[in-house]
Parts: structure tokens; sequence; C-alpha cells
């Protein structure tokens, strides 16, 4: 299949790949994320980032993974604030596609082997997702795979300057 999507833990040679979509995509991304600090989209500021990822995956707290199409890094997958006590089991997703591989499917495809990884690995109950109102492609990849939006947190984001509403999704993984 074309572009075979995959998912792994991020590791510290992934900065080069990382680094160069994200200065390339810089313009692209900049609706839907907030500025990032000077250095960020350089392989230096993404080995310190990357450093940083997995000292929170070795806490227990996120995992950090990168999406592959064909064996390439094309984004990157997140399941964050982990909460695996056994009365919680919840964490949040976040993910991004390189604008050369957007519209091909994988994202969609990451979310779902993400999901799986929450439950058979991770053991989780409940995942988590924000989108911006106006991002209809990150929502349908939601929806697609199973999410439910269920509010709106109003001013949650810092966005060129002026704060924007997010819309809340939730998806139940296991009884």
């Amino acid at each position: 299949m074309p572009g075979r999507t995959r998912i792994r833990l991020i590791e510290p040679a992934d900065a080069a790949a990382i680094a160069a979509h994200r200065a390339r995509d810089v313009e692209a991304f900049r609706r839907w994320e907030p500025d990032q600090p000077a250095g960020f989209s350089t392989e230096a500021g993404q080995a310190e980032r990357i450093d940083r990822l997995l000292a929170g995956h070795r806490a227990g707290t996120l995992w950090p993974g990168v999406v592959l199409a064909d064996g390439q890094v094309v984004g990157q997958v997140t399941v964050g604030g982990i909460l695996p006590q056994p009365h919680l089991r919840r964490a949040s997703l976040g993910y991004w596609i390189a604008t050369p591989a957007q519209n091909r499917g994988h994202a969609g495809r990451a979310v779902a082997l993400a999901l799986r990884l929450m439950a058979d690995e991770l053991g989780l109950h409940r995942v988590e997702a924000s989108t911006n109102l106006e991002n209809l492609p990150s929502q349908r990849v939601l929806r697609r795979n199973g999410f439910t939006p269920y509010g709106v947190a109003h001013s949650s984001i810092l966005l060129g300057g002026s704060w924007h509403d997010a819309l809340l999704w939730e998806r139940i993984l296991a009884p």
C-alpha cells in the first residue's frame, strides 16, 4: 500500500527530520499552533525537545511518537498527560503531519494506531483531544476515529497574539 503508515517511539536520531519539517511548515502550522521559541525548528532545538519528551516517557507521563510513511518520518503523535491511576486511566492526544504528506490518510491511521497503543499497551480508558474551531481536517480525523465533541474551551489558546476557542473531543477506549 503506498504511503504505509506506522508509529513508533521518538528517538534522538529523529531530530533532523522533524526540524526540517517544522522549518518548512512554520507558516502552514501558524494558524493552529502557538508561537514557538527561537531555535525550535533547528536540529539542536528538536534534539533538546526530544530529550524532554523522552524524559516524560521515562517518568510515565508521555508516549511521544513519530509518524512514519514508508519508513520516513512525516509527523508526530503524542499521548500526553497520562494519568494511569486505576480510577482515572486517561490521557490526551496530539498529532501533526508534515505538509508534503498531508491528505494521504497518515493522520487518521496514526491516530488509530495511537488509540490501539493507548488501550492495549498503556491500559488507558479515556482519551481527549482538542482542535481549533476552524481546523476541520483535524476534526474529520477525530470523528473517523470514534471521537465525539463534548464542549468548547473558551479563550483557551493564544495564537498570533489573540485568544482562540478550542473544540474538546473524547473517546472511551475500554469499558
